[in-house]
């Protein structure tokens, strides 16, 4: 039920959707929600391979923007679901401007957060005439030094998660990087038996430190997991497909846009240095630090600043 207390706009359906095919192996889902003649605005969801919500729908005024989501590659509504084959960062901007060149767009604002926001900073340096500006949240760049932290340096903050999720594999291989090599030999495999246990325990790690304060645990999604699962291991192994620190190193292609990070104080999956960092080498954006946030887009802290961030856009065409 619509919560009247919550910053987000209240609950919106597509007024289109279908299916793109992309190469031979993969399809994406899309869907565009809002005024048809409206602002255009990309939404880019996190993970890699976390997909959709219709909550990712309601942080865009429906009378104002006209809102293109997607199912990237390997993704939620996507074909074939957890499909690592032809799938990178560069693949997933290319299938961003088939988007755009679908939907006859111009220019349009991007928003993304987590490896939603990593997604955005590389298509904006690709395509930077194709961008109003940005919106992200929980800033991740895809280092070798924040994929660490992932595995291992938060155990500092929650040991029980880490015992968990270690406790599967083989002491010899749980130091460094060896423990994401173990992680992606099983849930790579083609064995059921090996894969799904992996894939739940990749999603489990994550998804039970989302939010700064403790939530009802969900009903199990294998969808979610596998997506997860797969894809997160895979683009972490690879770092992302990018350069040493290339989005920061490119910043420069971007840094005349109009920007807003939000970052949550708390958020133990993106740590705020990432968006420290960012925002040093980008000096013209506007940083949000939420005080009482972890890293999940639905506290209301977080929602409330990206909500305000899409407001101030739709007043002013930049933020201040």
């Amino acid at each position: 039920m619509f919560d009247p207390t919550s910053p987000l706009f209240p609950p919106v359906q597509p007024t289109r959707q279908g299916m793109l095919a992309v190469d031979d192996l993969h399809t994406i889902y899309w869907e565009e929600v809002g005024n048809p003649a409206g602002v255009p605005v990309l939404f880019l969801h996190g993970g890699p391979g976390a997909g959709l919500s219709p909550q990712h729908r309601r942080f865009f005024d429906p009378k104002h923007y006209r809102v293109v989501l997607f199912d990237q590659r390997g993704a939620g509504k996507s074909t074939p679901l957890g499909e690592c084959r032809n799938n990178n960062t560069q693949l997933l901007v290319e299938d961003i401007e088939r988007l755009r060149v679908l939907f006859g767009i111009e220019q349009w604002l991007v928003f993304g957060g987590s490896w939603g926001s990593t997604l955005a900073l590389a298509y904006g340096q690709a395509h930077p005439a194709r961008c109003l500006g940005f919106v992200l949240r929980g800033i991740f760049l895809c280092t070798q030094a924040e994929i660490d932290w992932f595995l291992h340096g938060v155990q500092w903050f929650y040991p029980e998660l880490y015992d968990e999720f270690v406790a599967p594999i083989p002491p010899e291989q749980r130091a460094g990087p060896a423990l994401l090599q173990a992680y992606v030999e099983r849930i790579m495999s083609a064995d059921p038996a090996v894969h799904w246990p992996a894939v739940r325990a990749w999603s489990r790690f994550e998804g039970r430190r989302v939010f700064l304060l403790p939530q009802a645990e969900e009903q199990p999604c294998d969808a979610l997991d596998l997506g997860v699962g797969r894809l997160e291991s895979h683009y972490m192994a690879n770092l992302g497909f990018f350069d040493d620190d290339q989005l920061i190193r490119d910043i420069g292609r971007i840094a005349h846009l109009p920007a807003v990070i939000v970052q949550g104080r708390y958020d133990v999956i993106c740590p705020p240095l990432s968006a420290h960092r960012l925002h040093q080498a980008w000096p013209g954006a506007l940083l949000t630090m939420v005080p009482d946030a972890g890293h999940g887009a639905m506290e209301k802290g977080i929602s409330r600043a990206l909500v305000g961030a899409t407001e101030q856009f739709k007043r002013m065409g930049h933020f201040e």
